[in-house]
């Protein structure tokens, strides 16, 4: 893998850049479009490709449960098991791990209640609310954990995962960690990141294929020290690139100062990865602080829910209000769904349970996130980054017909 920084932008840590992988290259900042079971959700692979789409993420997790990583090898990699011929990440498992774990005692989920305080002001579920009993065990060595689909009993150790990844394939693997919650205290977090630490260092040890690009994550949780020395210690071990994963606080404003605590000691000459953050306030605010790469559930969890990206925010499409409204989500769009399809429709679908609504809303929701990152390179270019930003966000934030507080 080969990461070429082209421009730096002159009033942030911005940078625009290529990274180059053996399966082509991706612009950066740029978006990784999460196709977790080896497929984004009612999209065939040149479906997006057209959408601009360079990068996909597929779910280390899932695929080891199902279909398994011998059979995907097998069948020639995920590569072309799936039919997706471009660059692609996969994540470690360690994040599912956490999720059937301390995921589900603290009621944390990736898209609901990563950000409790937020959660509780109204931007959603989240907290303890949703408590479970949790279904994983972790321990110095690795983690016991219980299938979520048939109740079968797994062990993942760091070498399981640097395995697993190699036989799936992807140019981009991740070191197997543990995440924590935003409702840990220091002091476990402490004892996760070192866990992580000697863990990243095993999966350094073991790794072979030298055509696949393996990053380090920071974790640290919101704890200034912990995520000072946890970017040092993993930004001083020889990865290809860098990610920042685990807690990111109880609010948006901890996950800035979790960047500023983790970026400056991350080799500036390496990617910069974020994982599961993709709203478009969010896309700023990282890309400012030096952040590269992306990937989010959001934009296609959201889109299956009916709930559409436009310039003027959120828009519900089941809302009544669109029953019979002949106009499309975004006239300025030029997506599929856009260019074809009323909001009269759209609703249509969603209400009649269609297939096809999903699908029209997953295409309009990745064009409008792709696109953005590419108006994002492209003012890193021009320096023009602060206007674009001040003008997407002053949009975001203005209440419209297609995006007023009614929809929430």
């Amino acid at each position: 893998m080969q990461f070429d920084i082209h421009q730096s932008d002159p009033v942030s840590l911005a940078r625009r850049g290529r990274l180059t992988t053996p399966h082509g290259s991706m612009d950066t900042p740029g978006f990784t479009v999460v196709g977790t079971q080896a497929t984004v959700k009612g999209l065939l692979p040149e479906q997006l490709e057209a959408l601009g789409a360079e990068a996909v993420l597929c779910n280390t997790y899932h695929l080891y449960l199902r279909p398994g990583p011998e059979l995907v090898a097998a069948q020639g990699g995920l590569h072309r098991f799936m039919g997706w011929h471009g660059p692609m990440f996969t994540d470690s498992g360690g994040y599912q791990v956490f999720s059937l774990g301390f995921g589900l005692e603290h009621g944390i989920g990736k898209s609901v209640g990563m950000f409790p305080d937020e959660d509780r002001a109204g931007r959603g579920g989240g907290g303890r609310g949703g408590a479970q009993g949790k279904l994983s065990r972790v321990d110095d060595d690795g983690v016991t954990f219980t299938s979520h689909i048939d109740g079968s009993t797994h062990r993942i150790t760091p070498e399981d995962s640097i395995a697993i990844q190699e036989k799936l394939g992807a140019d981009v693997v991740l070191v197997f960690d543990e995440p924590t919650s935003p409702l840990h205290d220091e002091a476990y977090t402490r004892v996760a990141l070192e866990r992580t630490h000697r863990w990243a260092e095993r999966c350094l040890a073991v790794r072979r294929r030298a055509d696949q690009a393996l990053y380090g994550i920071v974790q640290g949780g919101a704890f200034e020290g912990p995520r000072q020395e946890s970017a040092a210690f993993i930004g001083g071990l020889p990865f290809d690139g860098f990610a920042i994963g685990g807690s990111l606080g109880t609010s948006k404003a901890a996950m800035h100062r979790v960047l500023d605590w983790s970026i400056p000691s991350l080799p500036s000459e390496r990617p910069r990865h974020m994982l599961g953050i993709g709203e478009p306030e969010d896309l700023f605010a990282c890309v400012e602080r030096g952040i590269d790469t992306f990937d989010c559930v959001a934009p296609t969890r959201l889109a299956r829910h009916g709930v559409l990206y436009t310039p003027h925010g959120k828009l519900h499409i089941t809302n009544a209000r669109y029953r019979d409204d002949g106009g499309p989500i975004d006239p300025a769009c030029s997506c599929p769904a856009c260019s074809q399809f009323s909001r009269a429709y759209l609703r249509h679908l969603f209400v009649a349970d269609e297939l096809l609504g999903h699908v029209l809303a997953t295409m309009h929701n990745l064009h409008y996130i792709l696109g953005l990152m590419a108006a994002i390179r492209e003012a890193i270019g021009r320096a023009e980054l602060p206007r674009l930003k001040a003008e997407v966000l002053a949009g975001l934030g203005s209440a419209t017909a297609i995006g007023g507080a009614d929809d929430v």
